[in-house]
């Protein structure tokens, strides 16, 4: 059902919302970044609202129409479907305490959780792409089980304090930006970078850490790039309209 009557415009940008959000889940199963069908991306619409997928479709044949409009109660508003109760305990409570992180997606990619599962896991600053995160994550040490009830999720909420990403202790990752393009290219960096220290551990020899007046500056370089998220998003959406459009139905 439908209890917010929208203007013309407003309801272009949920369209383009909509589409955006669901590039974000078929681009997560092309690089490997999803697990089964329980993982979950949000986009806030308003204060009061947010997308978020529903329960059950596979990430692969999700459409933007398939997309819920949801409340921070879990009531769906708009669409067919359920929620899953992580999905909408860690996401609404992330969309209240952080309202800047309007897009927020949570994911168990193999090599960042690999990280997450080990003793005070951590990125390192071994390559170039894992210095595009220094200072923007947050740890949380402490895996406190299924994040299924309001208090896991605003733990989690508070886990994250003012960084945009969190490593959470043998379970995932959470990646927030203003759009889906800035969250996605946190999530797909981040786990470049986790493979390549993973990589690099395996190989037995010790890893080489950057100085951190380096990665300070290596930081700095990608920050200086200014719409890289947009033009990689994009660019991978081009993929998406060629290969895939129905991604995009509404």
């Amino acid at each position: 059902m439908t209890l917010h009557a929208l203007s013309p415009e407003a309801e272009e940008s949920t369209a383009a919302d909509r589409r955006a959000l669901a590039a974000a889940f078929r681009l997560a199963v092309r690089f490997d970044l999803h697990e089964a069908i329980d993982n979950h991306f949000s986009l806030a619409i308003d204060d009061e609202r947010f997308l978020i997928n529903p329960y059950g479709i596979h990430w692969s044949q999700l459409r933007a129409r398939d997309l819920l409009v949801v409340d921070a109660a879990g009531r769906v508003l708009e669409g067919a479907g359920e929620v899953e109760a992580t999905a909408l305990f860690i996401h609404a409570a992330i969309h209240r305490r952080h309202p800047d992180a309007r897009c927020v997606l949570h994911t168990h990619m193999p090599f960042a959780t690999a990280i997450t599962c080990t003793e005070g896991g951590r990125l390192e600053p071994v390559s170039q792409t894992a210095a595009l995160f220094d200072g923007k994550i947050a740890y949380d040490d402490h895996y406190g089980g299924l994040g299924d009830n309001a208090e896991e999720g605003d733990r989690l909420a508070e886990a994250m304090g003012d960084k945009p990403v969190l490593f959470m202790a043998n379970h995932g990752i959470i990646t927030t930006g203003a759009d889906p393009a800035q969250a996605f290219n946190a999530l797909y960096y981040i786990e470049r970078a986790a493979r390549l220290q993973v990589m690099a551990g395996a190989s037995g020899r010790p890893l080489k850490r950057l100085p951190p007046e380096i990665v300070a500056k290596t930081a700095s370089g990608w920050a200086g790039m200014t719409g890289h998220a947009e033009r990689h998003f994009t660019a991978l959406i081009a993929v998406l309209d060629a290969e895939a459009p129905d991604y995009a139905e509404l």
